[in-house]
């Protein structure tokens, strides 16, 4: 689970559920349209490392019509805030 929201950039890892995770970042002041669901895969060294697959994904009014992120410009931001706290 990523947070992309102004200077938050955080990322929620290691809980029973995706869904745990997405409501620890909402009691704690993330927006709900700031919240994507990824996975890692850490024994893959390259950019499949990330998989953009999540039914978080799916938000019509955002232009988000699949399980994964459409905007290039919002993978890549995701992408940015992984390497940031994730070292491989």
């Amino acid at each position: 689970m990523v947070i992309l929201k102004r200077n938050r950039e955080l990322i929620a890892i290691d809980a029973e559920m995706r869904s745990d995770l997405e409501a620890l970042l909402l009691e704690n002041g993330s927006e709900q349209e700031s919240l994507w669901g990824i996975n890692f895969y850490p024994g893959i060294e390259d950019d499949d490392f990330i998989e953009f697959d999540s039914m978080i994904n799916l938000r019509p009014r955002q232009g988000n019509r699949t399980r994964s992120v459409d905007s290039p410009e919002i993978r890549k931001k995701i992408i940015d805030v992984v390497n940031k706290w994730v070292k491989r």
